[in-house]
C-alpha cells in the first residue's frame, strides 16, 4: 500500500499548532474543585475511567487537571460540610504529592458564603470591627502557615468566596459597608503574606461571581481598587443558566483583562449532562446531555484561552466528583461512577498527539 506522507509546510504548520497547545497547556490552569471527593471516596463513591476503578484525583490527573481548588469553612457545621481544616490539610497533601497545583478558596464562613449569604462565624458575631479585622488576619495567617509547615502551601488563594455583594455580613454587605469590607479583605490579603513566611508567596485571587456581567464587573472592581488592595488574579464563576452567553463571558473577560491589567479565570463553572430545572423557559445553549456537556466545556476553554494579551489563565469545574446526590447531574461521573466524555476536554491540550511524516 502506499503510504500517504504529510507535504512538509503542512507538517510544520501542525506541529507549530501542537507546540502552541503544550506551551499554553503548562502555563494554563486546567482546573477542578474537588472538595467533596475525600468525603464521596470515603463514603464508597466509586469513580472509574472506562473499566478501570481508580482513585479520583489520578483520574484527574491523567486527562490533563493541573490544578485543584479545595475550599475551606471556619468551623462546619454540619456532617455534610466536611471540609475543616484537617480535611482539607489531608486533600492538599496528596494534591501536592500528585504534582497539581492548589488553589485555596476561604469562605470565611461556617457554611456556604456565595452572592446570596455570606455568614459570619459564629464565635466572630459579637466582636468590635476592630476585633473582627484582626480576627480575619490572624486565621488567615495561622491557616497558610499550617499548610506551609505542613508542607502543602498553596499556590494560590481566595480571599472570599464570591465576594460581590461583600463578606462577613451583616458588617461586610456591599453596597452598604465597603469600607468595613475593604479592611476585611485588606486582612485576608496581609494574612496570606504573612502565613507564608519568607519565601514567595501564594497569588490572590479575587473571586467575582458575575463572569458575563460587564457593568457589574465595572462597579465591583473599580471600587475594590479604589482601596488599593493588592491581588494578582481574577476569579469569575459562570454557570449558563443564571450569568448569561458565552459572547457575554467573552466580554467581560477581555474587558477586565484589559481595563485591570489582571489575569482572569473561570474559577467555577458547571454544566448538566442530564436534564435540569434551569432551561423550563429558555433553550439550553447546549444539550443537556453528556455530549452536550461536553461540548460546552470545549467552547468555555476556548473562550478563555482567547482572552487578549494571553490573559486567560484557567477553567475550574465546580465539583465533578461527588457522591450521586444532586450535584452528580453536573459531574464527570453517571450514576454508577463512570466516567462521560467532559473528562476528555483537556487532552488535545496537555497530551496531543503529535503528527508525523507516515500518518
Amino acid at each position: 500500500m502506499k503510504r500517504f506522507c504529510l507535504p512538509f509546510w503542512l507538517l510544520l504548520a501542525t506541529t507549530l499548532v501542537v507546540a502552541g497547545y503544550s506551551a499554553r497547556a503548562a502555563e494554563f490552569a486546567f482546573g477542578a474543585d474537588l472538595s467533596f471527593l475525600k468525603q464521596a471516596e470515603d463514603g464508597g463513591t466509586v469513580f472509574k475511567d472506562g473499566t478501570n476503578a481508580q482513585p479520583g484525583l489520578q483520574i484527574f490527573r491523567r486527562h490533563g487537571y493541573n490544578w485543584v481548588r479545595l475550599r475551606l469553612f471556619v468551623d462546619p457545621v454540619t456532617d455534610h460540610l466536611p471540609n475543616n481544616l484537617a480535611y482539607t490539610l489531608a486533600m492538599a497533601k496528596d494534591v501536592k504529592k500528585s504534582g497539581a497545583k492548589l488553589l485555596l478558596d476561604f469562605h470565611y464562613a461556617n457554611s456556604w458564603a456565595d452572592p446570596g449569604k455570606q455568614p459570619m462565624p459564629a464565635t466572630w458575631e459579637t466582636l468590635s470591627h476592630t476585633q473582627c479585622v484582626q480576627t480575619v488576619f490572624t486565621y488567615t495567617r495561622d491557616t497558610v502557615a499550617a499548610f506551609r509547615q505542613a508542607g502543602v502551601l498553596p499556590d494560590m488563594v481566595q480571599v472570599g468566596n464570591e465576594i460581590t455583594h461583600g463578606m462577613l455580613w451583616p458588617a461586610g454587605e456591599l453596597p452598604e459597608h465597603w469600607n468595613q469590607f475593604a479592611d476585611y479583605v485588606r486582612a485576608g490579603v496581609q494574612g496570606v503574606a504573612a502565613g507564608a513566611g519568607d519565601g514567595p508567596g501564594p497569588r490572590i485571587m479575587i473571586h467575582c461571581d458575575q463572569g458575563a456581567n460587564t457593568p457589574r464587573t465595572k462597579y465591583f472592581f473599580d471600587h475594590l481598587n479604589q482601596y488599593g488592595i493588592a491581588y494578582d488574579v481574577i476569579g469569575f464563576s459562570y454557570y449558563p443558566w443564571w450569568h448569561g452567553s458565552l459572547a457575554d463571558l467573552r466580554e467581560n473577560l477581555a474587558f477586565a483583562a484589559k481595563t485591570y491589567h489582571k489575569d482572569v479565570m473561570v474559577v467555577e463553572t458547571a454544566y448538566y449532562w442530564k436534564p435540569s430545572r434551569y432551561f423550563d423557559k429558555t433553550p439550553p445553549p447546549f444539550a443537556e446531555s453528556p455530549a452536550g456537556q461536553r461540548e460546552f466545556l470545549d467552547e468555555l476553554t476556548r473562550v478563555v484561552m482567547n482572552v487578549p494579551d494571553s490573559r486567560g489563565t484557567g477553567v475550574f469545574w465546580w465539583e465533578p466528583a461527588v457522591a450521586s446526590r444532586g450535584l452528580a447531574a453536573r459531574g464527570f461521573f453517571d450514576e454508577a461512577g463512570n466516567a462521560l466524555p467532559v473528562l476528555t476536554v483537556f487532552d488535545k491540550y496537555t497530551r496531543p498527539e503529535r503528527p508525523t511524516a507516515d500518518n
